[in-house]
């Protein structure tokens, strides 16, 4: 057997041949292309394309990949969905740095290098990531472009670590980490949840450090077939739970069970409604608008218990108490963020969820 590689590259790949095999051809080209620079020479690497008990031409067309370049093996696995075959990956995996990549993305010429040389450059980090070029149409899919937009805006550990809560602050596929991060904190669960947001608050609430590069190295494509379109577990009553357990864990460890909740609107209500099942306490809901303010609403839709309605004004002073920004209308969480530091309130007195 050869050397072990430096990296291994965990790509799962089901069913992924009805346009022919044109994005797994290229999502794998972008791999096998995969270049350095005198400042970041590009480490062994071995490619695992994780089949996940694919009943189409896949297989066959990724035999034929692996005659292109022998970097790249094949862990067949019966189909069982997208957690097993990451883990089937893991397990597989020879390499001490981890990265991801799914079939229908394309990888910069230098992602691997840059990203290797960033974790040697910084041994304290557990995963450095990058930020991303959307590869849909922002016409059709606005709200997904927008997440990407603010998924770019957030590069420091900080600023994931602090907006981890509103959704995944880290785009897994373009993520490397170190296998004894996955030895350290976990692989990947297997439940009724995002796999990959699962992954990175337990991460986060165990301590990782996690960064990002400034520049975008991966398309992040936007097939109408991608499983955050398409599977339940990415569903908002699934991310709201998910949210609900590891928000509730970190203000338990925080000594802050009472909360004042920015938003009285049905909606904000409903997606935090697992929260107050966890022991968590609202103070308050804080809103703007009139007909509201001054009103008892159910705690959530449906709830008997009722809780008031204040307005902005009513809030603790800074530094007294935690607020949650759970706005959900477009913008409307931006406004209160700079409303908020207007009135005195550091970023550390408030969460967005």
């Amino acid at each position: 057997m050869r050397d072990a590689p430096s990296i291994s590259v965990i790509v799962p790949v089901w069913n992924a041949a009805a346009d022919g095999g044109d994005r797994l051809r290229t999502a794998f080209a972008s791999l096998f292309a995969q270049s350095g620079t005198p400042q970041a020479p590009l480490p062994t690497l071995e490619i695992l394309a994780v089949d996940d008990g694919s009943d189409d031409a896949t297989p066959a067309i990724l035999r034929e990949l692996a005659r292109e370049d022998e970097r790249l093996r094949i862990v067949r696995i019966p189909h069982g969905g997208i957690a097993r075959a990451l883990n089937a990956g893991l397990d597989a995996a020879r390499g001490e740095l981890i990265a991801r990549m799914d079939a229908d993305d394309v990888a910069h010429p230098q992602r691997l290098a840059r990203q290797a040389a960033h974790l040697r450059r910084q041994p304290e980090l557990d995963v450095s990531a990058s930020r991303v070029r959307f590869g849909g149409d922002p016409r059709t899919a606005y709200g997904f472009a927008c997440y990407v937009d603010w998924q770019n805006s957030l590069c420091s550990h900080e600023e994931m670590a602090r907006d981890r809560f509103r959704d995944t602050p880290v785009c897994h596929p373009s993520a490397m980490f170190r296998r004894t991060a996955v030895q350290r904190f976990g692989g990947y669960a297997d439940g009724d949840f995002a796999e990959d947001w699962e992954l990175w608050l337990r991460w986060f609430h165990a301590g990782a450090r996690m960064e990002k590069l400034p520049e975008e190295l991966l398309v992040w494509n936007d097939p109408p077939g991608r499983l955050t379109r398409t599977d339940a577990r990415y569903a908002d009553a699934a991310n709201d739970a998910l949210r609900a357990r590891w928000l509730a864990r970190h203000l338990h460890r925080a000594g802050r069970e009472r909360v004042w909740v920015l938003g009285a609107g049905r909606v904000a209500r409903r997606r935090l409604a697992p929260l107050w099942a966890e022991g968590i306490e609202p103070a308050a809901f804080i809103d703007i608008d009139p007909h509201k303010i001054g009103q008892r609403v159910p705690l959530s839709p449906g709830d008997p218990r009722r809780v008031p309605v204040l307005s902005r004004q009513a809030l603790p002073p800074p530094g007294t108490g935690l607020l949650l920004n759970a706005l959900t209308a477009h913008g409307a969480a931006e406004e209160a963020a700079a409303w908020l530091a207007d009135a005195g309130y550091a970023r550390e007195d408030w969460l967005l969820v």
